[in-house]
C-alpha cells in the first residue's frame, strides 16, 4: 500500500450541494459535508454491522486476515462480507469486496496514473453509531478527490450507501469526473442481472431484461432512460466496463441478481443518473461483477457532490416478491 500523507483531521466547510446528487435538504449526509459529526476511529481496519437477518463487514483498503475475512486483499474497500441468517457464506468473493469504490477517471488514458486510485491511497474508517460506518479518503494523490462513503444498515438489514466527494484540484480533461463501484459476486449459478428496461432510445413498452455480457468489456454498461450517450471517452481508454454501452436502457433505477437462492438488489435514485454495469468474470472466472458508475459533469473545485443508493440482500422467491419487498425503499429513493 502506497502511503500518502494527508492530515486526517481535515476541517471541512458545509457546502451547498446542488448538482447531480445530494441536495441541500437531504437528510442523508456524511462527515465530509457536515462539520461536527461525532465519530470514532477504530483500531482495526474493519467494522462489523448486524441488524435484522443481515451482517455486513465494512473495511478500508488495508489487507485483513481474520476468521470472517481470511486473506482479504489490500485495496478492496467497502463491504468485504455480506451474509444472511439464511446463508452464512459471503455473497462476495472472500478475498475482495462489494460496493467497492474502484475508479476515478476523466475518460482519458492519460489521466489514469493509477487505474485503481481509491485502492492506492490512505482510507479511514469512522464509526458513527452501532449501525453506521463511513469510509473516508483524504484527497488522492493523482486526482486530489476527497471522499466519504457512509454505509448504514437499516432496520430490515438493507444497506443505505451515501457517497459524497469534493474535488480539490481541477485536471479533468473532458470536464467531468467518472466514478465506478464494483461488487464481486462469489460463484453464482447465474451471472446475469435483471432490470426493467427497453432498447435504448426507443419508445417501446418496458419489459424485464436479462442482462448478459458475453465477455468482460462487451455490452458492459446500461444507460438510464433519458440519457442518450456516455460522456466523452477516448478510444484508447483502458477501463472497458466504463465505455462499452449495451443496446438497452433501464426505465426503473434498480436491478438484481441471484446467487445461491439469495437476491442482491441494488436501488438508485433516478435523479442521480447512475449507469448499471456488469462483467461475467470481473471477480475471476466464475465470479461476475455487478457494478455501477456515476458521472459528475463540470466539476468545481471545493464543491461537494453526492448520491444515495440502497442494497438489499434477501432470500429469493420470485421477482414479484422482490418488487413487493423493495417497494418502500424504492419509493423513499424517489422522493
Amino acid at each position: 500500500m502506497k502511503s500518502f500523507t494527508v492530515a486526517l483531521s481535515f476541517t471541512v466547510a458545509l457546502f451547498t450541494v446542488l448538482v447531480a446528487g445530494v441536495q441541500a435538504d437531504d437528510v442523508s449526509r456524511t462527515s465530509l459535508t457536515i462539520p461536527g459529526v461525532k465519530f470514532r476511529v477504530p483500531a482495526e481496519h474493519y467494522v462489523v454491522l448486524k441488524r435484522g437477518d443481515v451482517q455486513a463487514i465494512i473495511v478500508d483498503n488495508e489487507a485483513i486476515d481474520i476468521p470472517a475475512l481470511p486473506g482479504h486483499r489490500a485495496g478492496y474497500n467497502g463491504v468485504a462480507s455480506l451474509t444472511h441468517k439464511k446463508r452464512r457464506e459471503n455473497l462476495f468473493v472472500p478475498s475482495i469486496a462489494g460496493l467497492n469504490f474502484e475508479h476515478i477517471h476523466d475518460g482519458t488514458k492519460q489521466g489514469l496514473v493509477e487505474k485503481f486510485e481509491p485502492r492506492k491511497f490512505l482510507m479511514q474508517l469512522r464509526i458513527v453509531d452501532e449501525n453506521t460506518v463511513e469510509v473516508y479518503q483524504p484527497p488522492t494523490g493523482n486526482w486530489m478527490l476527497e471522499s466519504c462513503g457512509r454505509y448504514q444498515l437499516l432496520d430490515d438489514g438493507t444497506i443505505e450507501y451515501t457517497f459524497e466527494c469534493i474535488p480539490r484540484a481541477k485536471a479533468y480533461r473532458h470536464d467531468y469526473i467518472g466514478l465506478f463501484w464494483a461488487s464481486y459476486i462469489h460463484a453464482p449459478a447465474e451471472r446475469a442481472i435483471l432490470f426493467k428496461g427497453r432498447t435504448a432510445g426507443s419508445n417501446a413498452v418496458a419489459r424485464w431484461i436479462k442482462g448478459v455480457t458475453p465477455k468482460h468489456g462487451t455490452d458492459s454498461t446500461h444507460r438510464p432512460t433519458g440519457v442518450a450517450t456516455l460522456p466523452p471517452v477516448d478510444g484508447d481508454f483502458p477501463l472497458t466496463l466504463v465505455n462499452h454501452p449495451s443496446k438497452f436502457e433501464y426505465t426503473e433505477p434498480w436491478y438484481y441478481g441471484v446467487s445461491h437462492d439469495m437476491a442482491f438488489v441494488q436501488m438508485f435514485r433516478q435523479s442521480d443518473h447512475i449507469w448499471m454495469a456488469q462483467s461475467p468474470t470481473g471477480g475471476g472466472n466464475a465470479n461476475p461483477a455487478w457494478d455501477f458508475q456515476w458521472f459528475i459533469p463540470k466539476p468545481q473545485i471545493g464543491k461537494a457532490y453526492g448520491f444515495v443508493m440502497r442494497a438489499a440482500y434477501v432470500p429469493f422467491e420470485s421477482r414479484e416478491q422482490l418488487i413487493d419487498l423493495t417497494a418502500a425503499h424504492r419509493a423513499t429513493l424517489s422522493e
